[in-house]
């Protein structure tokens, strides 16, 4: 029997209404401590332009935030197609939040499609604002509807608001010289504009923006101008919103700093420039396009002024090749891409192992295998970063938890390929890449230092007192080799994918040798400095500790901590931990799971690292999985986690 969870405040998937206002003269103005909003529509309707700048607003205004869009893989899937729908969630509070929320209070449906393909997450009593334009016969056919929802009483539980957009849209644009088609474009920003005046977001940064996205075409400027306050307008004059809402700024939410909203790949990029800054080297990126890593590579490309080069190579190999030849160039060198390129890129990786050059490679997680879903979210190449390449070729990995902390994961990164020598991978995922929350923009004087010393002059010397350079004399402490710039008199060295010999660098075929670097490039990967692991276990230490521990890795930490604190609040003790090292494991992970009778670990794959855990500490750790494209749900991970405590 499946037991349930209430929600509390911050994780109910019903807006908490608070006091009501009404000044003389005006509509009603409910306050509300927060909302989830999701904009759906064609692929080609603008829902995730309207949900950033819905988002963007919310950020200036000082809400806490947190973002999901979701589209089609398609470049532009079929017109008024389920395949086809696009949409963008938004979970904005006046208080600290964590997911994008499990189900919308608000859903605006640009078509007949989108209702359908969205109505089963929308609870009953929630809001639906309808394009009642686009529901013809023939719309509605397309996507199953034997008759209009709009008027078969299926939506009777709902309080639906059917606004025409599209002839609205039209209306408020005859004055410009557009025609049909070009004015229809501008109803997500009527849309846009009806949302900012029911939520009270501000309207200056919208304009600022579509003012300069269209600087060289000022009527289609001045059309999504005239737009957007149309639908202002709309909401501010019609019978039919009776009600605008408020939510507070998250004022006690935030310690003081300068905020910018940031989505997990831009996060990304600035964390591999101030990475490059802070070790005083130039930033290359050698890369090839794919779905959801592309944005990193457009980034960065607009960063030359920071000394970034980026290379958009022919294929997944060239683009790894380049980035390694950059490394031992001299700079901090990136490939990035998604599950399918890792795998082209294996061999390279395992030529960088055996090289011990510092390379970041950046995998973006999507649905697989093969192509799979490419615009979707999963966390299953865990075990192909661990290995994924044909010999003993340990690589450290790191794992970002939020869209933000992927700035920290990516210096992090950095410190570890710098330092020890290595090739270290990044497993970030579509839903931290797309989506975005508040970032506090960091004071130079807290990034860490990471400049490193190029190898200048001999560092060995021989029986018979002639100094040479080793290039496989290795660091005390880290076992790194040192790292010596092509061109530097006397550090003339030998590289490739054969064997080295230890020390001299020779080529060498023999087994003692071949068994010695194996070993020692596994220790220099085991010997790799990580924090201890954090637990949050509220109740430690007392007689009401918990005896569940939930483990947790990437994405999976907001719906994670979500569940947790519901469960808290309902009165439940529950541990929690969650790891950024997957290699190394933090060094007191085996103490900590030993602690706990009970160790869940959600994934979103079919328990990777559940395997790695049970095969390195023999714990009998319990994986709760999920592999839909779509992230977790606060409400089942705590209905998931409660029948584990129980049982």
């Amino acid at each position: 029997m499946t037991s349930k969870v209430s929600s509390p405040t911050e994780q109910a998937d019903e807006a908490v209404v608070g006091e009501q206002r009404k000044p003389p003269g005006a509509k009603d103005v409910r306050r509300l401590d927060r909302v989830i909003i999701r904009f759906a529509g064609d692929s080609g309707d603008g829902m995730q332009l309207t949900g950033d700048r819905f988002t963007s607003e919310t950020a200036s205004f000082g809400n806490d935030l947190s973002t999901l869009p979701n589209f089609p893989a398609e470049i532009r899937a079929p017109a008024g197609t389920l395949p086809g729908v696009s949409s963008f969630q938004l979970h904005f509070a006046d208080h600290d939040i964590l997911t994008p929320g499990d189900a919308p209070n608000v859903l605006v449906a640009m078509n007949p499609a989108a209702l359908k393909a969205n109505i089963a997450d929308v609870p009953r009593g929630a809001e639906i604002i309808v394009n009642t334009d686009e529901f013809t016969k023939r719309a509605m056919q397309k996507v199953g509807y034997a008759s209009s929802p709009l008027e078969d009483g299926s939506l009777d539980g709902y309080n639906v608001h059917p606004v025409p957009l599209t002839t609205m849209t039209v209306e408020a644009l005859k004055e410009f010289e557009l025609t049909r088609k070009e004015a229809e474009r501008s109803k997500n920003m009527f849309a846009l504009g009806l949302l900012s005046w029911m939520y009270h977001r501000p309207t200056e940064g919208t304009e600022k923006f579509l003012r300069t996205k269209f600087a060289k075409k000022p009527e289609i400027a001045a059309a999504n101008l005239a737009a957007f306050r149309a639908g202002w307008n709309f909401g501010e004059t019609t019978e039919d919103f009776a009600v605008s809402y408020e939510v507070a700024p998250a004022s006690k939410t935030f310690p003081t700093g300068t905020y910018r909203n940031i989505s997990g790949n831009l996060a990304l990029s600035y964390g591999l420039i101030a990475a490059s800054r802070q070790a005083d080297l130039p930033l290359y990126l050698g890369s090839y396009p794919i779905t959801p890593a592309s944005d990193i590579l457009h980034e960065l490309s607009k960063h030359k002024n920071f000394g970034v080069r980026t290379f958009q190579a022919e294929d997944e190999i060239a683009g790894i090749g380049a980035a390694l030849g950059a490394a031992f160039g001299g700079s901090l060198a990136v490939t990035t891409t998604s599950g399918p390129g890792v795998a082209l890129k294996s061999e390279t990786i395992g030529l960088a192992v055996s090289l011990e050059l510092p390379l970041l490679v950046i995998d973006i997680q999507r649905g697989g295998p093969s192509t799979g879903l490419p615009t979707k979210t999963e966390q299953a190449d865990l075990l192909q970063a661990m290995y994924g390449r044909n010999g003993e070729a340990p690589v450290p990995i790191v794992a970002p938890r939020t869209p933000a902390d992927c700035f920290d994961a990516a210096m992090e990164a950095a410190r570890i390929a710098l330092t020890y020598r290595t090739p270290v991978l990044l497993l970030s995922d579509g839903y931290l890449a797309n989506g975005s929350e508040p970032w506090r923009v960091p004071d130079t004087d807290e990034l860490p230092d990471l400049r490193v010393q190029f190898a200048q002059g001999p560092n060995h010397t021989l029986d018979d007192g002639t100094e040479v350079f080793w290039p496989y004399k290795r660091d005390p402490g880290t076992l790194a080799r040192p790292w010596a710039v092509p061109g530097t008199p006397g550090l003339e060295h030998r590289i490739g994918g054969i064997e080295k010999q230890d020390g001299s660098g020779n080529i060498s075929y023999d087994p003692a040798n071949h068994d010695f670097m194996v070993r020692t490039r596994q220790a220099k990967t085991d010997g790799i400095d990580v924090p201890d692991l954090e637990v949050d276990d509220p109740a430690a230490g007392t007689g009401n500790a918990a005896d569940t521990l939930v483990l947790g890795w990437g994405s999976t930490y907001g719906p994670i901590t979500a569940a947790v604190r519901r469960l808290r609040t309902a009165g439940e003790h529950i541990a929690q931990a969650h790891l950024r090292h997957l290699n190394p494991f933090p060094r007191n992970l085996g103490a900590v799971l030993r602690r706990y009778d009970k160790v869940v670990i959600p994934e979103m794959n079919l328990g990777q690292l559940a395997t790695l855990v049970r095969a390195r500490y023999l714990v009998d750790a319990h994986s709760y999985n999920q592999v839909n494209g779509m992230p977790f749900k606060a409400e089942q991970l705590a209905t998931a986690l409660k029948e584990a405590i129980d049982g």
